[in-house]
């Protein structure tokens, strides 16, 4: 994600190509994200609440008659969600409540379902089916097909997630189909005062498993009160505590790219390398154990551009983690080593190798030919973490533009080609971009736009969606916008300061193609009209970038 030197293909742009509000804007953006950075390098930003999280817990109190002002705290978070536009909350809200279902709002489970990769599917409708289970919401006829619990190939995480669920579904039908290791599994997962993993969507599922099971009550009563230590202030509970180790990645990024200055780069990358794993890799929390490649990825890139001697021994490390996910396809999976590869993991490790110059060329090319054999007609890619198209789309366009030399029917070129043409054609009246087709604009979507539009010569597109991002800020620098985080996938989450982190990136992608070229008016009429504008130089312009 990081900025490379331009290509001495594309033009300076004059520096009132863009509005002249996007250095004060950036600046104020800056200063925001800067003010958010914590002694130790860390950017901490708490995971708002969730009405699913929220719905389980109150069910789980309901069953345990245990915390009766938590649960009315929790009740009126989710209250307020009985009307969500959002067809999942608006139903799991009203079920927890025990009020009636909409009639006019029923879940289209099979469009829901759709947002997910196909190689998750069965166990998101498994997990799905569980949780409408526990509310009593659950479709009679509906029945999980059996692979939706096989544990082979699963990382441990969903290795828990599926035998919690199979484990509820088994009591709420009388089924036989758990056993002692099962409950072990489940039971090793609690310990008070820390949830596993960070994860309290699994930390509620194993909690909800264990309630028939005859001796679990202490664990449960020990499981509740250590959930309701995250119980947030507006009542609900979140999905995870947090994700800082990803945030605080990506800002190091956006933050070189905006022109942030050495010292704070510096800083987040000493806190990224105590956070590193001994095997190389990076998880999205300090504290969760399993490593995946994008927090990976990302990190390598701070690193780098924090300086690749200065930290030399921890890239070698990652770029070993990296290696060893990838896979026969070229592409690379989120967590194991032999899972499916997905498209936007698979950028990002293309990314992240491409710090190495030429020594890792093949496995760039490689990874290029995967994420081409990927891309949609549309330029588009399957389903990722994000609930918006164009996340994806940036990434692998950036991966695509580091190749120089690219022929036009090579991989990177195809990549590129479609994935703009995509941006291109879906930009909204307003100048910025929505999740998907047809969707109203939002800062993360437009966002994601501009730092694709940011390797083209694409002026016009890029100051109409400069002028709706800057238009999303807050009087105090941040951005206002709707979330897109996917977890468990199809399930989305919001992480506030990502709309910041990701809207610098943007800012500092862009702001990197201006030079000191004067502005001077259109001629008119044959008249050779126009003065240089006396607009200043953005801050950022001119730093010497990394590639």
């Amino acid at each position: 994600m990081r900025i490379a030197a331009p290509a001495a293909y594309m033009p300076r742009w004059p520096q009132c190509a863009l509005p002249a509000e996007l250095v004060p804007a950036t600046a104020r953006l800056r200063s925001h994200l800067l003010n958010l950075i914590q002694p130790d390098g860390t950017l901490h930003s708490p995971c708002h609440s969730r009405v699913l999280e929220s719905a389980l817990l109150l069910n789980l109190l309901d069953r345990t008659r245990l915390e009766p002002a938590a649960r009315s705290r929790l009740a009126a978070y989710l209250s307020q969600h009985c009307d969500s536009p959002e067809p999942l909350d608006r139903l799991l809200a009203r079920a927890a409540l025990r009020h009636k279902p909409d009639p006019d709002g029923l879940l289209d489970v099979e469009r829901f379902l759709a947002r997910a990769p196909d190689f998750t599917g069965p166990r998101k409708r498994a997990l799905l089916h569980a949780v409408l289970t526990l509310l009593d919401a659950a479709p009679a006829e509906e029945i999980p097909a059996p692979e939706a619990f096989h544990l082979h190939g699963l990382h441990t995480w969903a290795r828990v997630q599926v035998t919690a669920v199979k484990t509820v579904l088994a009591h709420a039908h009388g089924h036989r189909l758990i056993d002692e290791g099962d409950l072990e599994l489940l039971r090793s997962t609690q310990r008070p005062g820390t949830v596993w993993e960070a994860n309290l969507l699994i930390h509620l599922s194993v909690l909800h498993a264990l309630v028939p099971v005859p001796g679990q009550y202490p664990l449960v009563v020990e499981g509740v009160k250590t959930a309701l230590s995250h119980q947030r202030p507006d009542g609900g509970m979140p999905f995870i505590h947090d994700e800082d180790t990803w945030v605080t990645a990506t800002a190091g990024v956006a933050l070189h790219a905006a022109g942030a200055g050495a010292p704070v780069v510096n800083l987040i990358a000493r806190r990224l390398v105590a956070l590193q794993h001994p095997a190389g890799g990076w998880s999205f929390a300090d504290g969760v154990q399993l490593p995946d490649a994008d927090c990976t990825s990302v990190a390598v890139e701070v690193l780098h551009l924090a300086g690749p001697d200065v930290y030399r021994a921890p890239l070698r490390r990652a770029l070993g983690a990296l290696h060893a996910l990838r896979g026969k396809d070229g592409g690379f999976p989120t967590y194991l080593a032999g899972a499916p590869s997905e498209a936007c993991m698979t950028a990002a490790a293309a990314n992240a190798l491409s710090t190495q110059g030429p020594t890792h060329r093949h496995e760039v090319e490689a990874a290029l030919a995967y994420l081409a054999s990927q891309q949609r007609p549309d330029g588009s890619f399957p389903p990722d973490w994000s609930s918006s198209r164009l996340h994806t789309v940036f990434r692998a366009v950036l991966a695509a533009s580091r190749q120089p030399g690219s022929s036009a029917d090579s991989p990177a070129r195809r990549i590129i080609t479609r994935g703009v043409a995509l941006v291109a054609d879906c930009q909204n009246a307003d100048g910025g971009w929505g999740q998907q087709d047809g969707d109203p604009s939002d800062a993360l979507s437009t966002s994601y736009a501009l730092t694709a539009l940011s390797t083209q010569d694409t002026r016009g597109p890029a100051a109409r969606g400069v002028a709706y991002l800057l238009s999303q800020q807050r009087p105090d620098g941040s951005i206002s916008s709707l979330a897109d985080s996917i977890g468990p996938r199809p399930f989305g989450f919001a992480v506030p300061a990502l709309a910041d982190v990701f809207t610098l990136l943007a800012l500092g992608h862009l702001t990197r193609r201006l030079g000191p070229t004067p502005c001077r008016t259109t001629p008119m009429d044959g008249e050779h009209k126009g003065e240089p504008d006396t607009a200043s130089s953005p801050a950022v312009a001119g730093l010497p970038i990394r590639p």
